[in-house]
């Protein structure tokens, strides 16, 4: 027990420190490092998912393999790396969704309803500013900002219906794909 829980340790820092290197790299546009550490995140989440969990859920597993897939397609700055990696990241969010559904159960929709619209209406408005969205990738974005949307207005009614830990860290994990989201806009579209 004490050997698996020190692997653990050395692997989260190990996740902590690729992923400090891979924002500098992304600070100093270094191509080589991006492309060396971008990919290794999600497969180090994995491992420290498959060592830690007693039970594996082999979605959780394909949505992290998504999210290596979306990685290495977002390194490259082309309009088609670009749609093939909203298409990935698309589907990674729908078994994300899934699995927040199958675990967690939505009572009321009024609050969720409440909670959704202000991010609908922030990537919406996002959206009809951008001028430069490529044509193939207009109906996947739009379909991804319903997404993104949807998981932060289950995270947000869910934490204010029920202020408990498992909620705080769905609100935590939930703003934090919203931050990613509207960095990619600005990113791919703004700069």
């Amino acid at each position: 027990m004490q050997k698996k829980y020190t692997i653990i340790k050395l692997l989260t820092v190990t996740y902590f420190a690729i992923a400090l290197f891979e924002v500098v790299a992304e600070y100093f546009v270094n191509r080589t490092l991006i492309c060396v550490l971008k990919p290794i995140i999600p497969l180090v989440l994995i491992v420290i998912y498959y060592i830690e969990s007693d039970k594996k859920n082999m979605l959780f597993i394909a949505a992290l393999l998504l999210s290596l897939v979306t990685n290495i397609l977002f390194i490259p700055n082309t309009s088609s790396c670009l749609f093939y990696g909203v298409l990935v990241f698309t589907i990674h969010r729908v078994i994300v969704l899934y699995l927040i559904f199958r675990f967690k159960k939505v009572g009321d929709f009024i609050p969720l309803i409440i909670a959704t619209t202000p991010f609908l209406l922030i990537f919406f408005y996002l959206f009809m500013e951008t001028a430069e969205i490529p044509q193939n990738s207009i109906y996947i974005i739009i379909f991804q900002n319903l997404l993104i949307s949807l998981f932060a207005g289950i995270a947000l009614s869910s934490y204010f219906m029920n202020d408990n830990k498992q909620n705080s860290v769905l609100l935590i994990s939930a703003l934090l794909f919203v931050m990613l989201q509207f960095v990619v806009f600005i990113e791919k579209y703004f700069w």
